[in-house]
C-alpha cells in the first residue's frame, strides 16, 4: 500500500502545469454546467485542447480523437445554447431495444476501428501505442455514452462510467495522475447524474399517470 501511495505522490510531483491547467478547466466546466452557465463551453474547449496535446504526448491516440470530438460538440452546444436556450429540453427516457443495439454496436465497432487505427497508423506517423486495446475501449464506450446523452437517455451514464472506470488506471499508467483524479471525479458525478435523471423520469411518469 505504501508503494502505491509513494508512486502517486511521485507522479503528482512530476505533474506539469499544462496538466494542472487542463484539470482546473475541466472541473470549472463541470461546476459551470451544474449551475447552467454558458461559460462552461469556453472553459471546456480550452481545457480539452490542452488535454489533446497531453494525450498525444503519451500516445493515447483514441482518447485524443475522442477529445477532438468533445471540442466539436462543445462548439455545437455553445451555438445551440445561444439559439435555443429558451426552448424546453428534450425529455429524459430509457433506451429502447434498438437504441441498446445501436449503443452496443457503437462500442464494439468503435473498439475494432480504434484498435485497428492505433495498431497501424501511428507506426507510420507517430510513436506506436503500447495500450491500443485499452485506449480503444475507453474511447468507444465514451462515444456510445455521448450518443445516448445527446438523446437524453438514462443509459448514457452507464456507458460513460464504463469508459471512466477503465480510463482511471490507464491515466495513472501513463503518468497523468491529475487526469486520473479528474476522471474519478467525473465517475462520481455520473453516478449522481444517473440517480438525478432517474428521479426526473419517475416524476414525469407520476405526472403522466395523474
Amino acid at each position: 500500500m505504501n508503494h502505491w501511495i509513494e508512486l502517486f505522490i511521485e507522479q503528482i510531483k512530476e505533474t506539469t502545469w499544462p496538466q494542472w491547467l487542463a484539470v482546473a478547466l475541466g472541473v470549472t466546466e463541470v461546476l459551470l454546467a451544474r449551475i447552467n452557465n454558458i461559460w462552461l463551453y469556453p472553459a471546456g474547449i480550452l481545457g480539452t485542447a490542452i488535454s489533446i496535446y497531453l494525450l498525444m504526448d503519451v500516445h493515447l491516440y483514441a482518447e485524443s480523437v475522442l477529445n477532438g470530438y468533445y471540442i466539436v460538440m462543445s462548439v455545437y452546444g455553445w451555438i445551440y445554447w445561444i439559439k435555443k436556450r429558451n426552448e424546453p429540453p428534450v425529455k429524459i427516457t430509457y433506451s429502447t431495444k434498438n437504441e441498446w443495439i445501436i449503443s452496443l454496436a457503437i462500442s464494439i465497432v468503435g473498439w475494432v476501428v480504434f484498435y485497428f487505427m492505433i495498431k497501424n497508423l501511428p507506426a507510420k506517423y507517430f510513436t506506436p501505442s503500447n495500450v491500443p486495446g485499452w485506449d480503444a475501449l475507453v474511447s468507444s464506450t465514451a462515444w456510445a455514452g455521448m450518443w445516448l446523452l445527446a438523446r437524453r437517455k438514462m443509459e448514457n451514464w452507464i456507458f460513460l462510467n464504463i469508459s471512466n472506470f477503465f480510463a482511471v488506471p490507464l491515466l495513472f499508467y501513463k503518468k497523468l495522475p491529475m487526469f486520473a483524479m479528474l476522471t474519478i471525479f467525473l465517475f462520481i458525478v455520473a453516478i449522481w447524474g444517473y440517480f438525478e435523471w432517474k428521479k426526473q423520469v419517475e416524476a414525469e411518469r407520476l405526472v403522466v399517470g395523474d
